[in-house]
């Protein structure tokens, strides 16, 4: 598989930047309650069912109701382990496990909240990467996704939240008509 930026590496901070700078208020607002709860979540080690909701009406509003059938027990018991695993295939389909919480979901989670560097999967992002959509992705290219948006983030030195941004926002950019090409 081959994984290659649709824009130029130099333009990673431009693009992240406009992200932000397009960003509806409260959206801005949501996303930045996210990630400050990132020490909460680490220090304790697991998710609550309303993180777990807020995370899921981030990144997947439609299905974020579905988060709340989830027992409290149940999400610190999933999450809990996810955080601790080392596998990173584990990670990603154990946290399907829970009501509400697909693959890009799962992986919005691990970006945010565990200790490694992890890309959210979003029809954007795969786009901007040269990548078509899947709606559930292999081992292989989970683990293929993971190196080649770690391998720019570090190239670039970006985080992975700014390497998401860009990627996500350059494809916001070129529309519908961009992404069927």
């Amino acid at each position: 598989m081959n994984m290659n930026l649709r824009f130029c590496e130099s333009k990673i901070d431009y693009w992240a930047n406009r992200y932000t700078e397009r960003q509806r208020q409260e959206n801005r607002m949501r996303e930045q309650r996210l990630i400050d709860l990132r020490c909460d979540v680490l220090s304790r080690g697991y998710l609550t069912k309303d993180e777990l909701h807020e995370v899921a009406r981030w990144k997947s509003p439609r299905r974020a109701a579905l988060t709340l059938e989830n027992t409290d027990n149940f999400i610190q018991e999933i999450t809990g382990g996810v955080f601790t695993s080392t596998d990173d295939w584990t990670k990603l389909l154990t946290l399907t496990q829970l009501q509400g919480i697909g693959q890009p979901t799962a992986s919005a989670i691990l970006h945010l909240y565990d200790e490694g560097d992890y890309p959210i999967l979003d029809i954007h992002a795969l786009w901007s990467i040269g990548r078509p959509w899947k709606k559930r992705v292999s081992y292989p290219f989970w683990l293929e996704y993971i190196e080649s948006c770690r391998d720019i983030a570090n190239r670039n030195n970006v985080s992975m939240r700014e390497l998401d941004r860009a990627l996500w926002k350059f494809s916001s950019d070129y529309g519908r008509s961009g992404r069927s090409r």
